[in-house]
């Protein structure tokens, strides 16, 4: 079984359209939704979690259809959002005694034992916390329900590099459970780079590539050489150019790089510079 299956998912707005949206979350993965800001990954989200309505197509999240069957897999699912949802004037004390009420399966001993990796206070308002320690404090909470998938929105935004990394290894240590699965979206690339089995393209609401992230790294190659050289390359096998004076600079499928000219391993957030400029 899936952790997320998306098929056909549309969503118009007057200035802004997902379109076409087809996406699978393979059970046991993380998965990463890239996108420059403004790209529609906050809106994909909030349409898997049913905080807005689809115009047509369907999602299901862990077997159970979003609109009609959400209730049954609610206790499964840990979401954090780029902006700490817990109302500033509460501890995180009081924040767990809330949790406790919510969720069946919360697990006091579980949500310390974060919160004294995290080193965050019980007895401190949230509204002293620095962002970071906000975000630290909405990942322990989602962590503590043992919920078996975690969708996390642009959750590293804003965040210095050290706490980055930190909550980077966190998901990493969450996904050695077999049945667990993340779906993570962030413009961040390099973040994603480091945790995700499979890379999300989204630009201006629709899906340009999804693909296992070391299959990318097998696919492609960055080449610099001249514009004669680079015209001669099949159109379809060029993902991204960039010409200038001092010539040309491309991403090409491996099997399409002329002989004589080296081609270069890729970094997932050059690919995507390149796919979103050429997509324009």
């Amino acid at each position: 079984m899936n952790a997320i299956e998306i098929k056909g998912l549309n969503k118009h707005f007057k200035d802004f359209a997902i379109e076409d949206l087809n996406l699978t979350v393979p059970s046991g993965c993380v998965v990463g939704l890239v996108g420059e800001n403004g790209a529609g990954k906050s809106t994909t989200i909030k349409l898997i979690l049913h905080m807005l309505f689809q115009d047509s197509g369907t999602v299901t999240i862990l077997g159970k259809d979003n609109v009609k069957e959400l209730d049954d897999v609610k206790e499964d699912i840990g979401v954090v959002f780029d902006e700490c949802c817990f109302p500033k004037e509460l501890t995180a004390d009081k924040v767990r005694k809330i949790m406790r009420a919510a969720y069946r399966q919360w697990d006091d001993a579980l949500f310390e034992e974060y919160m004294k990796r995290f080193d965050l206070p019980l007895k401190k308002t949230i509204g002293k916390f620095s962002r970071g320690m906000k975000m630290k404090l909405s990942i322990a909470v989602a962590l503590s329900h043992h919920a078996k998938l975690l969708i996390l929105d642009e959750a590293t935004s804003g965040l210095d590099p050290v706490v980055r990394d930190d909550i980077i290894d966190i998901l990493m240590d969450f996904t050695k459970e077999e049945d667990h699965s993340i779906l993570i979206s962030s413009h961040i690339v390099s973040d994603l780079e480091k945790a995700c089995d499979y890379i999300a393209f989204l630009h201006k609401g629709k899906l340009v590539l999804c693909e296992e992230k070391d299959r990318l790294y097998e696919q492609y190659r960055v080449i610099h050489c001249d514009e004669q050289t680079l015209s001669a390359i099949p159109k379809e096998a060029v993902i991204g150019r960039k010409i200038g004076s001092f010539g040309a600079e491309a991403i090409v499928r491996q099997d399409a790089v002329p002989e004589g000219v080296q081609g270069y391993p890729i970094d997932i957030e050059k690919l995507f510079i390149f796919m979103v400029k050429e997509s324009g």
